[in-house]
């Protein structure tokens, strides 16, 4: 199938109705608590007077300003016969109550539902749109069963959220830090109302300002407790945050957090979803391998999935980080999602459903060149699929080798390799599935070389050269390898003390060429274990020194053609920082640490290793 030519066909079909638009601002909608949640409407009209009749409305709740939503794309859907509905969160900007991120979104959700579908303009068929926490209040408003929900098209959207994406497999994932102390503010501009809004008394404000400016400094002082930073003065945000980073088991604390999609599966509203991610996107892990299979499992509607080679929200990009991939990669959403809302909203036979059930872009098969940008070309194609994970896939281990071979043989030897972590001097992050990191770091692909713009390199060496660091890597290839599916290493390892953390890396080196003379050592997936969570995190259990244990870390998944003569690399650690908060190994409970100590670290090659969804070329 032709992707961009259905989507012209679709669009050219449209191109027969088309309406101007009229918008109503700060609407208040009440919640069955008696709280008013601020609702901007708009609506299709004709000589600024809206025109009469029902409509299907598109709906998004946005705890980042509803004033500042896409002008762009409100229109779009306004020209192609849609009412556009745009809501602050509670406790966010126009509307009243206090803001707990996700969690009032499941009633407040509904009673919303309930209020458009009661309107004289609503036809009674909502659909909903919105990325990242703007998907998890989809996510929430599907878990309470709504009335007059028919559609979803759910972006990289936060779900699942104790397990991965906000806390991962026990450790912090600190660009959470980040947004609450600057507010939840994307940018800078709308930082002033934000901290109006959050502030317990309006002399705090330029306080609240200047410390959404400190985030660095503030991150390297952790732990985080109650009163002793200016976060105190917006408390509903400091509350949560303490809350969130103290709170590492995965119980209902988590599972009833307001949009962990798993642990509602039963609830959860049975209306087609488009689900959307990217390889490189923060939510990647929650929405591929989680939400998607999951859902397409339990319910009877349809389920989609498309992952883009994307950062965060990003999918109108064709590039990800300092990789480049070809111009098709990037994704026109406005017809995208119109499609699905035709289908489903205005029953449009326009094929949308016909289609194959996933769509992938295979990132790989690029010459490597430097793009004007100074991007490496790493090129690649997009794929229909049946399903997710790939059934032909063959997930094949890749043993650790003492001497730091990579490779499917199992090694003869189980040779231990002992490492110092020393938790005041952390490996730092040079890219990966972040979002929401600000100044703290850098989102997608990125040469794992420290540089002068990365926060925390002091030199210009590659993280491989550190001694805590462990590098496995295969010889080079002797024909391209795709990888496509589900990233999981079984690493067995030990410490000297009660607690400590293990992170893995999988890396693509590409050899030197004239563009880039000392190749380029280029991020796939990383992720991290905290050890007192290692049996999933029910409970906490800590560990007896010295015994050996067996960890899982599983990275979000990819779809990429390592290309003959690159190597495949695994990098073994013990901290990723800022992207993971640091681990002070001394078993204190979370964000309570007083004291810091180095630890011994050691991984026992032989048993250790990582499994790789291999799709052979004759599958592809």
């Amino acid at each position: 199938m032709n992707f961009p030519a259905a989507l012209l066909l679709s669009a050219l079909a449209l191109s027969a109705q088309s309406y101007d638009m009229i918008e109503a601002r700060d609407l208040k909608v009440p919640m069955r608590d008696g709280v008013n949640l601020a609702l901007n409407l708009y609506r299709p009209a004709r000589n600024g007077v809206p025109i009469e009749g029902k409509f299907p409305v598109i709906l998004s709740r946005t705890p980042y300003d509803k004033n500042g939503a896409d002008a762009a794309m409100n229109r779009y859907f306004v020209a192609h016969g849609y009412i556009v509905a745009v809501q602050d969160v509670r406790g966010r900007y126009a509307s009243e109550g206090r803001w707990v991120p996700i969690f009032d979104d499941v009633n407040d959700g509904y009673d919303t539902a309930a209020w458009i579908g009661a309107q004289p303009w609503s036809n009674g068929s909502i659909g909903t749109i919105g990325s990242s926490y703007v998907g998890a209040t989809q996510h929430a408003l599907a878990i309470s069963n709504p009335p007059f929900l028919k559609a979803m098209v759910p972006r990289n959207a936060m779900s699942n959220f104790g397990r991965y994406g906000l806390r991962h497999n026990g450790a912090f994932e600190l660009r959470f830090f980040n947004w609450a102390l600057t507010l939840g503010v994307p940018t800078t501009a709308t930082t002033e109302a934000a901290a109006r809004r959050a502030a317990s008394t309006p002399h705090a404000i330029p306080t609240l300002i200047e410390m959404s400016k400190q985030v660095n400094d503030y991150v390297r002082a952790l732990p985080l407790r109650p009163g002793t930073t200016p976060l105190k003065f917006a408390p509903e945000y400091e509350k949560w945050l303490i809350e969130a980073m103290s709170h590492g088991q995965y119980d209902d604390y988590w599972k009833n957090s307001g949009s962990s999609v798993l642990d509602h599966l039963d609830t959860f509203k049975d209306v087609p979803a488009y689900h959307v991610t990217g390889w490189y996107d923060s939510w990647g892990g929650p929405v591929a391998n989680m939400n998607f299979p999951a859902l397409r499992r339990s319910k009877k509607s349809l389920q989609r999935l498309i992952v883009g080679p994307w950062i965060h929200s990003s999918e109108f990009l064709s590039y990800a980080g300092e990789a480049q991939f070809t111009p098709d990669a990037a994704l026109n959403l406005a017809e995208f999602q119109t499609r699905w809302f035709d289908r489903w909203l205005q029953n449009k036979p326009n094929g949308v459903d016909k289609e194959p059930p996933v769509r992938i872009y295979v990132m790989g098969g690029g010459d490597a060149h430097k793009t004007p940008e100074g991007r490496v070309f790493v090129g690649g194609r997009w794929r229909d699929e049946q399903e997710w994970p790939l059934a032909r896939a063959v997930n094949t281990p890749y043993y650790f080798h003492p001497g730091g071979s990579l490779s499917p043989a199992k090694p003869a030897e189980t040779t231990p390799i002992t490492y110092q972590f020393d938790p005041r001097n952390p490996v730092p992050s040079l890219g990966g599935n972040v979002s929401s990191q600000g100044t703290m770091g850098f989102q997608g692909a990125a040469d794992q070389r420290c540089r002068v713009g990365f926060w925390l390199c002091a030199d210009s060496r590659p993280l491989s050269s550190r001694g805590d660091v462990v590098v496995f890597q295969t010889p080079p290839l002797t024909e391209d390898t795709e990888v496509t599916g589900r990233l999981i290493v079984k690493l067995w390892a030990s410490t000297d003390g009660p607690d400590t953390d293990f992170t893995a890396k999988l890396i693509d080196v590409y050899p030197p060429n004239k563009d880039f003379p000392a190749g380029i050592d280029m991020n796939i997936g990383d992720s991290i274990v905290r050890a007192r969570y290692r049996n999933g995190g029910a409970k906490e259990e800590l560990l007896e020194p010295g015994k050996p244990y067996e960890f899982t870390i599983e990275m979000y998944p990819t779809s990429l053609v390592f290309q003959k003569g690159h190597r495949i690399r695994v990098d073994i650690s013990s901290s990723n920082f800022p992207r993971f908060d640091l681990n002070p190994n001394t078993g204190e409970p979370m964000n309570n640490n007083r004291r810091w100590r180095v630890a011994q670290n050691t991984i026992y090659t032989g048993a250790s290793h990582i499994i790789l969804p291999l799709v052979h070329a004759a599958g592809r």
